[in-house]
C-alpha cells in the first residue's frame, strides 16, 4: 500500500468529532456571543449584515484555530490532568501534524474572511489576540509566571472590542471598555477552578497561583479581583454606555459574585471553587445579555 493512501485512511479514520473537541466549541461560542454584543452595541440601529456575518466566522474561525493550537502546544501536559486526558492529541485519537494543519487551515480562511469580507483592523486585531493566546500565552507565559492567566486575559478579552471594529471600522472606548471588563474577570474566573486542580497543575510544573502562592492567598485575590471588577462594570453606566438596566443588572450581578468570593476566602477547603467558576461563567453571560437588553430597551422605556 502507498504511503499516500495510507495517510489517506488515517485521515479518514479521525472522527469529525475530534476535530470539532479541538477548537473547544463552548469556550467560542462564548467569545462569538460577546463579539456579536460588541457588534450590536456599536450601533444604534441594525447592525448591516455583511460585518455581522463574516465578522462573526472570521473571529469565530480565529478562536477556533487558537484553541486547536493550545491543545497542541499543551498536549504533553493535558496528559498529565485527569480534566484533560481525554482530549484529541494526549488520548491518541490524533496526531500532531493533522491538528497543526487544521489549526493552520483556519487561522489562514479566518483572515481572508476579515481581510476580504470586514476590515483590515479588525483582520490586524485578530490575528493579535491569536498571536497572543496561541504563542505568548500558551508558550510563553503559561509555564513561566503565576500572572500568566493575568496577562495573557488580554486576548481572551478582545472578541467584544473586535465586533466593535468589524462593525464601525475604528477603535472606541466604549469598545475598549468591554474588552476591560473581561479582562478583569477573567484572573477570579480562572483562578476558582485552578485552586480546585492546583494538584493537577503542580504535577503538570505549570504555575499556578494556587501552586506558586497558596490556596488561601489566591482566594484573596479572588476577592480583590472580583471588587476591581464590580468597580469596573459601573463604568458603562457612568461614562453614558449603557442605562438604568444595565446599571441594576450590574449590581445585582456584581454583588453576586463579590459574595461568592468573600464566601470562598472564608471556606477553609476548596468545596466552593468550583461553584464560584460556576457562577463566573453565568457573570459574564448575564452582563454582556444585560448590556444588551439595555442598548435597546432603555431608549424605549426612556431609561437612558
Amino acid at each position: 500500500m502507498a504511503i499516500g493512501d495510507i495517510a489517506l485512511q488515517k485521515v479518514q479514520a479521525i472522527s469529525w468529532r475530534r476535530y470539532y473537541d479541538l477548537t473547544k466549541p463552548k469556550v467560542v461560542a462564548l467569545i462569538l456571543f460577546t463579539a456579536l454584543v460588541g457588534m450590536l452595541l456599536s450601533s444604534p440601529s441594525l447592525v448591516p449584515w455583511q460585518p455581522l456575518v463574516f465578522g462573526l466566522i472570521g473571529i469565530g474561525l480565529a478562536a477556533a484555530a487558537g484553541a486547536a493550537l493550545n491543545h497542541i502546544v499543551d498536549q504533553h501536559i493535558d496528559a498529565l490532568m485527569e480534566r484533560t486526558q481525554d482530549r484529541p492529541l494526549p488520548s491518541g485519537e490524533m496526531d500532531t501534524p493533522h491538528a497543526l494543519t487544521f489549526a493552520l487551515s483556519l487561522a489562514a480562511v479566518a483572515m481572508l474572511v476579515l481581510v476580504m469580507f470586514v476590515n483590515l483592523l479588525t483582520a490586524a486585531l485578530t490575528f493579535s489576540a491569536f498571536i497572543g493566546y496561541a504563542v505568548i500565552y500558551t508558550v510563553y507565559l503559561k509555564r513561566r509566571t503565576p500572572q500568566n492567566i493575568v496577562w495573557g486575559g488580554i486576548a481572551g478579552a478582545a472578541p467584544p472590542l473586535l465586533g466593535w471594529t468589524a462593525v464601525t471600522g475604528e477603535l472606541h472606548t466604549h469598545g475598549l471598555l468591554l474588552l476591560l471588563l473581561i479582562f478583569v474577570w477573567t484572573p477570579p474566573h480562572f483562578w476558582a477552578l485552578a485552586i480546585k486542580r492546583r494538584k493537577e497543575y503542580a504535577k503538570a510544573g505549570v504555575p499556578m497561583l494556587p501552586v506558586t502562592h497558596g490556596v488561601a492567598f489566591t482566594k484573596l485575590q479572588i476577592l480583590l479581583y472580583t471588587l476591581m471588577l464590580f468597580a469596573v462594570s459601573l463604568m458603562p453606566f457612568i461614562t453614558r454606555m449603557s442605562g438604568l438596566i444595565y446599571l441594576s443588572g450590574a449590581v445585582v450581578l456584581g454583588a453576586g459574585f463579590v459574595l461568592r468570593a468573600w464566601r470562598l476566602l472564608r471556606d477553609e477547603g476548596d468545596d466552593l471553587a468550583m461553584p464560584t467558576f460556576g457562577y463566573s461563567i453565568f457573570y459574564l453571560t448575564a452582563m454582556f445579555a444585560v448590556l444588551l437588553v439595555d442598548h435597546y430597551m432603555a431608549p424605549l422605556l426612556g431609561l437612558i
